[in-house]
């Protein structure tokens, strides 16, 4: 079982930055996890947005935020981060953190997932 909590959403103008944070409880070792980022905004699925591998040597990113949102991650203080930057308001939406025993980017291979945190970009 994981618990896993994010914080760092808020409100900001486009083209500013904003660094989410999802910490982890785990009665494993935070490092057997792939993390990943998705978000969902009013009236769409939830979708991808990024995930990084167990040590953090590999990344993977949706096409819609390479080049402006970095993943990233702490095995020692069990957290992940999503810096977002140029962030625009099609951005907008609630972001979750989530872990998966696979290296992987689909949804439905996550097992553990957090409450979500809201992301407001205004133009």
């Amino acid at each position: 079982q994981v618990q896993l909590v994010e914080s760092g959403g808020g409100l900001v103008q486009a083209g500013g930055s904003l660094r989410l944070s999802c910490a982890a409880s785990s009665g494993r070792t935070f490092n057997i996890y792939t993390m990943g980022w998705f978000r969902q905004a009013p009236g769409k699925e939830r979708e991808f947005v990024a995930a990084i591998s167990r040590s953090g040597s590999n990344t993977y990113y949706a096409d819609s935020v390479k080049g402006r949102f970095t993943i990233s991650r702490d095995n020692v203080k069990n957290t992940v981060y999503l810096q977002m930057d140029s962030l625009k308001p099609e951005d907008t939406a609630v972001y979750y953190c989530a872990a998966s025993t696979f290296r992987t980017v689909v949804r439905g291979e996550y097992d553990y997932w957090g409450q979500g945190t809201q992301v407001a970009v205004s133009s």
